[in-house]
């Protein structure tokens, strides 16, 4: 049985997102960059091991924001959004790589990549690392059907 969440937590998340790491490409290279970044990395990763909704940006979407909302909310299944968390963790984690070692280039497209993904999520609800799961998730049923048609031969 899958986990089912608000449709508008993840674009609260994302929005929140978007805002840290324009932060983080606003101020970098710095030692505040790479903390910021890496803060945001700790998020993905919270979200992406525990589920979107166990993350301190769903305790204030359910806490703060649903309660003053007036539409009903769609429901959808958390593992797309999970998914893109842990999308987003990978980013992140070459940014601070990047950063880190000196490659701030490497920190900044890293960062960029993410950004424009959650600006996408935050503005038009368009997810991109929940299509990535989508796509992901078919490609895999159509290998396990392959499989179980074809005859092996031995």
């Amino acid at each position: 049985m899958s986990t089912q969440i608000d449709s508008r937590g993840p674009q609260l998340n994302a929005a929140v997102t978007a805002v840290v790491l324009a932060t983080v490409l606003a101020t970098a290279p710095s030692s505040f960059a790479t903390v910021l970044l890496a803060a945001q990395a700790g998020l993905f990763a919270w979200a992406a091991v525990l589920g979107v909704q166990r993350s301190p940006h769903s305790w204030v979407f359910r806490t703060l924001v649903r309660p003053r909302l007036t539409k009903a909310p769609e429901w959808e299944d958390a593992a797309p959004p999970r998914f893109a968390q842990a999308v987003g963790l990978g980013f992140a984690l070459v940014g601070v790589v990047g950063f880190l070692a000196g490659a701030t280039l490497l920190g900044l497209v890293a960062t960029g990549f993410a950004l424009t993904a959650a600006l996408l999520n935050a503005v038009f609800r368009f997810c991109l690392g929940c299509e990535l799961y989508l796509l992901t998730q078919r490609w895999l049923r159509s290998e396990r059907s392959e499989r179980l048609e074809t005859p092996q031969l031995n």
